[in-house]
């Protein structure tokens, strides 16, 4: 919901709540050098600690809850890196205090809590984002491009794999489902699955799921296949998993005249490389390489979630966007079935 003023702001000043490594090393760097916004405050669970790294890093205010940042005057919105199981009550929290959301992915452990949150934001007039970093890529916007201008003509697949070795990971709670909600499917598949809809401007008919191990009440599944069916008639399909012994990432989709590939499509501050192929009657498919310069992602997504708080934009992932991509997720972890979507694009 928009606010119903512009805002006289010129930079937007966040907190971070759940400042961890992965806030340390990407989500702390990326609001310093976006140029709309401001770092003013860290949240961690030890005051002391949060005292530490806020004095490192020059930052004013340090905290140890969630309930008491959002209280501090100083602070215009939040990013949340905390646990999945946090998002929920830490979104209420924020919104109810007056202060916008950008949110990491997965946006919620389940659909109920994800309508939650939007209905807290919509309730305060304050702007929800979910942070689907990979949209900001330009080569995900090159292939969007490409498939919305019909040059690969009717699209048959599309398919996104994701895979990395979680034993380097330094989040404990990774394969714990009350914390984490799912494995690879909420952590790393909902990066693969939010393309997708993006790039092909759909939305999912009907997922089904192959896990392994099967999760548990407490356990999460480690490895994942997804096979999708979109609305306008495109299969699809993703792998991810935790048991990978390197980190590696690939898009490709296939129309009737032509396919474009891409990987480690989901990094930012990097060269890349797109493999485009393209049918003409009579011959065969013609390949193109075209090399593409990646910014930082995360400085173009808190740029963004800060424009449009200043200029009283759209979201630009609106929490729309993450309860319907949740309601994939809920379906991946019971073995499929049919969601009820929305727009995802």
């Amino acid at each position: 919901m928009n606010n119903p003023r512009r805002s006289s702001l010129s930079r937007i000043r966040y907190g971070i709540i759940g400042y961890g490594l992965f806030a340390e090393r990407a989500i702390a760097p990326a609001i310093q050098a976006s140029s709309n916004s401001a770092l003013v405050a860290i949240q961690k669970r030890s005051l002391a600690d949060a005292r530490e790294r806020a004095s490192k890093l020059s930052i004013s205010h340090a905290f140890s809850t969630a309930e008491e940042m959002v209280r501090c005057d100083d602070i215009d919105a939040v990013f949340i890196v905390s646990a999945n199981s946090a998002h929920c009550a830490e979104t209420i929290a924020a919104a109810n205090a007056g202060k916008h959301v950008l949110v990491e992915k997965p946006m919620a452990l389940n659909v109920e809590e994800s309508e939650r949150m939007v209905a807290a934001c919509d309730t305060n007039a304050v702007k929800l984002m979910v942070g689907q970093v990979v949209r900001f890529s330009p080569v995900v916007g090159e292939i969007r491009r490409l498939v919305q201008s019909g040059d690969l003509g009717r699209i048959v697949s599309a398919r996104a794999d994701y895979l990395y070795d979680a034993r380097l990971s330094h989040r404990e709670w990774l394969y714990d489902r009350a914390i984490a909600g799912g494995g690879p499917v909420f952590d790393i598949g909902v990066h693969c699955l939010d393309t997708l809809c993006y790039v092909l401007d759909d939305r999912v008919e009907s997922v089904k799921s192959h896990l392994s191990p099967l999760p548990t009440t407490t356990a999460t599944e480690r490895s994942a296949i997804l096979t999708l069916s979109f609305r306008k008639g495109a299969v699809g399909s993703i792998a991810c998993s935790f048991e990978a012994p390197f980190r590696q990432n690939v898009i490709e989709i296939v129309g009737t005249e032509g396919t474009v590939m891409a990987e480690e499509f989901t990094q930012g501050a990097r060269s890349a490389t797109l493999h485009i192929g393209r049918r003409s009657p009579g011959t065969q498919l013609r390949s193109e390489r075209r090399d593409i310069i990646v910014p930082d992602l995360y400085v173009e997504e808190v740029t963004a979630f800060s424009r449009c708080i200043i200029e009283d934009l759209e979201s630009p992932v609106p929490g729309a966007v993450g309860v319907e991509l949740q309601k994939v997720l809920d379906l991946s972890m019971t073995g499929g079935g049919f969601p009820k979507c929305g727009k995802t694009s």
